[in-house]
C-alpha cells in the first residue's frame, strides 16, 4: 500500500514536470541543446534487460 506521503511525492513530481518550459530539462531547469547525450537515447535504452 502506498504511504500518503509517497503520494503526494509523486503526485507533485508529476504536476512539476508538466510545468516544465519547453527546451528545458524538468528537474533542473538547464536548457536543452542539440549536443546533449540524452537526445540520442530511445525508450529502448531505458527498459531493463530480458
Amino acid at each position: 500500500m502506498i504511504r500518503p506521503f509517497q503520494f503526494a511525492a509523486a503526485f507533485l513530481l508529476v504536476l512539476l514536470a508538466g510545468c516544465a518550459e519547453p527546451d528545458h530539462y524538468p528537474v533542473s531547469g538547464q536548457e536543452c541543446s542539440e549536443g546533449d547525450p540524452v537526445q540520442d537515447l530511445s525508450a529502448s535504452d531505458c527498459s531493463p534487460p530480458t
